[in-house]
């Protein structure tokens, strides 16, 4: 009963080969996989996605960086495209019925020199209050504003909130499981000190598992996918002294509660 609640199975990285990815998934035991956009195209892939694959849920998302024209700051930054924030936001809210959640969305201060931080808080604020009027979960991206980030979601009426990948101190990640938040562990878990502290840190009920594929493999130099996911319970598994099984049932216990809730 595995989950990945954050995979973008919509990027290049996933054109030539799709279907035996999420082959590999079903046969690892992948239950879900929850595919998120970033933009208006992807989006739309998305949705045309979890139409064809029943294994894949839609999230709709209007990533930081794009929504305020800087591009998506990843592998390799790709061109400055500018959104229709207002326009994205009606197109989520007419596909409220076809989602799981509203993601990634979230805050970045990654670029050198102006991020246009108060332009993404606005944009953040909007797809904040289009989840709390459809009652939906958000997926949430924060890169170098952590702090700004959970101030606004704190400030804010909506506390089914998944931090993906989160990367703040444990100070930060300590306040955002007192106000209930979820964190998304990723594969590369295997690789990074700071997630395993995240695991030591909260406490079951609120950890979720995540892929972020293509990105953040488990296995340097190689692409990240959904079945990957495994190598996060064995991790989760280990710190918790429980066995992949019990961390398996707990996960999708936490998934379900926070995407199945009506």
């Amino acid at each position: 009963m595995l989950v990945d609640v954050h995979a973008h199975l919509t990027f290049e990285q996933f054109s030539k080969d799709l279907e035996q990815v999420i082959e590999r998934a079903r046969k690892t035991g992948v239950v879900s996989i929850l595919c998120s956009g970033v933009d208006h195209e992807s989006n739309v892939k998305v949705l045309e996605l979890s139409k064809k694959y029943n294994i894949i849920k839609a999230s709709l998302g209007i990533y930081p960086l794009d929504a305020v024209g800087l591009g998506h700051y990843d592998d390799v930054p790709r061109e400055a495209r500018e959104i229709d924030v207002d326009a994205e936001i009606e197109f989520i809210r007419k596909n409220k019925e076809n989602i799981l959640a509203i993601g990634e969305i979230g805050l970045d201060k990654s670029p050198e020199g102006d991020c246009k931080l108060e332009e993404q808080k606005d944009v953040f604020w909007k797809s904040i209050k289009l989840a709390e009027e459809i009652r939906k979960p958000i997926v949430v991206h924060t890169r170098k504003a952590e702090v700004e980030c959970i101030e606004i979601l704190e400030s804010s009426k909506t506390k089914n909130v998944v931090l993906h990948c989160f990367t703040g101190n444990l100070k930060l990640v300590k306040k955002a499981e007192d106000l209930g938040f979820y964190l998304s562990i990723p594969a590369i878990v295997t690789r990074l000190k700071h997630f395993q502290e995240v695991i030591q840190k909260v406490s079951m009920k609120n950890l979720l598992t995540e892929t972020d594929a293509p990105y953040l493999s488990p296995f340097k130099g190689e692409r990240n996918e959904p079945s990957y996911i495994k190598e996060t319970i064995k991790i989760i598994a280990k710190i918790k002294n429980l066995t992949e099984e019990e961390v398996e049932n707990i996960i999708f216990s936490n998934y379900q509660k926070v995407f199945m809730r009506k």
